[in-house]
């Protein structure tokens, strides 16, 4: 099984709010995920960004490839990737 780091998109229209979530590659952008890790709310400034660095360090120890955007999100945050 292959995982994936990545946003899931939750809110009104117009008004949108991402989870960051560890999911299998397969699964569809808003359904099934593992875990959790976080949160990005890209309509207040700055953009506020909450995440679980343990549990995202665990996740790329184990494999898991971060989305361009989560990248982008974690570079932002000072988080290395393996």
């Amino acid at each position: 099984m292959s995982v994936r780091i990545r946003l899931t998109r939750q809110g009104t229209k117009k008004k949108p709010f991402y989870r960051i979530v560890a999911a299998d590659i397969e699964s569809p952008r808003d359904g099934r995920f593992l875990e959790l890790l976080g949160t990005y709310n890209p309509m207040i400034e700055p953009a506020a960004i909450t995440l679980k660095e343990d549990r995202i360090k665990y996740w790329l120890d184990e494999g898991a490839k971060p989305s361009t955007t989560v990248q982008s999100l974690l570079k932002r945050q000072g988080i290395p990737q393996a």
